[in-house]
């Protein structure tokens, strides 16, 4: 399971969360931050990735388009990065359904 992190998260959720989360990435290890929301969905879909984000472009696109890729939704104000972290593994299982159902495209998570 690999998710992107969206440039609006931290960029070292993903090292944080490698144990949970191999091989995931944020939009800055992939050279796309400050791209246009159309290149990360882009990305994410050729590469197997579900995008995490607090984005609600990136809700309104995959209402749109659907899947690939997947969103993970964080519907929350702001919060430093331990909460996110615990928020994140706390509906690991989720997200992991998420990937694993087929025809599922988002996970809102609320705080």
């Amino acid at each position: 399971m690999k998710l992107l992190f969206d440039e609006n998260l931290s960029p070292k959720l993903p090292h944080i969360l490698s144990v949970d989360f191999p091989e995931s990435m944020h939009v800055r290890d992939c050279g796309l931050k400050g791209f246009p929301d159309e290149d990360v969905w882009e990305y994410a879909r050729s590469n197997g990735f579900t995008i995490v984000s607090k984005d609600s472009d990136f809700y309104q696109r995959s209402l749109l388009y659907g899947h690939p890729p997947k969103l993970v939704w964080l519907r929350i104000g702001n919060c430093n990065r331990d909460i996110l972290v615990a928020l994140i593994t706390k509906y690991k299982e989720q997200i992991y359904l998420l990937d694993s159902n087929p025809s599922e495209s988002i996970l809102v998570i609320l705080s």
